[in-house]
């Protein structure tokens, strides 16, 4: 009965991990159509897109790589198996959500505004709900926290520092740099403190009750 728990348990663990990824991946993609600056990460990724081709899923997945290994020679461990998840999939969905044909960048400025507000809002609950799964923190959030353990600087310190640098460079690049860009770093942060929580207690009370009734059928 235990190990019956245990794979419930699992299951839904990752069925909420995948959920959350897809729900993540979409906020980015609409703040990526807005069109009006989209966060650091997402600038160097189409910086890189306009300059050398391929996809934007594509650079996602190459840049979350270079993050990654860095963040395992940095702290001499392999990284967990979400981690590397969340790079692959993250990438792919962006792709297969940038595809979408009747997903346009607004005809108006309050058009790509609520756009980009909207895409904020969406990615910070797909972080919260991905995260609230435990299995494993993405790319860029792996090489935040060595850096955080290497230097002994405070969380906020090194996130800015990284998303400063990573926008720098995409800005160099050609990447979407405006307004936008301000907006969601300024937002991202709260978007995510308040859903953190409530999805931390959605995973849970998901987890705790579908597990209950695979087993007792309660």
């Amino acid at each position: 009965m235990a190990h019956s728990h245990r794979e419930y348990a699992s299951i839904f663990r990752w069925a909420i991990y995948f959920i959350g990824l897809l729900i993540m991946s979409f906020g980015i993609v609409l703040t990526i159509k807005a069109n009006v600056g989209c966060a650091p990460w997402d600038v160097l990724h189409i910086g890189l897109y306009r300059n050398f081709g391929l996809t934007i899923g594509t650079w996602s997945i190459i840049v979350g790589l270079v993050v990654l290994t860095i963040s395992a020679l940095l702290l001499k461990q392999l990284p967990r198996i979400g981690a590397f998840l969340n790079m692959i999939f993250v990438g792919i969905f962006i792709d297969l959500y940038m595809m979408i044909p009747y997903l346009q960048v607004p005809n108006t400025l309050i058009g790509k505004f609520v756009m980009l507000l909207v895409g904020i809002v969406i990615t910070g609950y797909g972080m919260g709900i991905y995260i609230s799964a435990n299995i494993g923190a993405g790319p860029r959030d792996s090489l935040m926290l060595a850096l955080t353990e290497l230097t002994g600087w405070k969380v906020q310190y090194i996130r800015i520092a990284m998303e400063a640098f990573v926008l720098f460079i995409g800005w160099i690049l050609g990447g979407p740099v405006s307004i936008g860009t301000l907006i969601f770093c300024i937002m991202i942060g709260s978007v995510a403190g308040v859903a953190l929580p409530q999805c931390q207690r959605m995973a849970e009370w998901i987890l705790v009750r579908r597990v209950d009734i695979e087993t007792h059928g309660l």
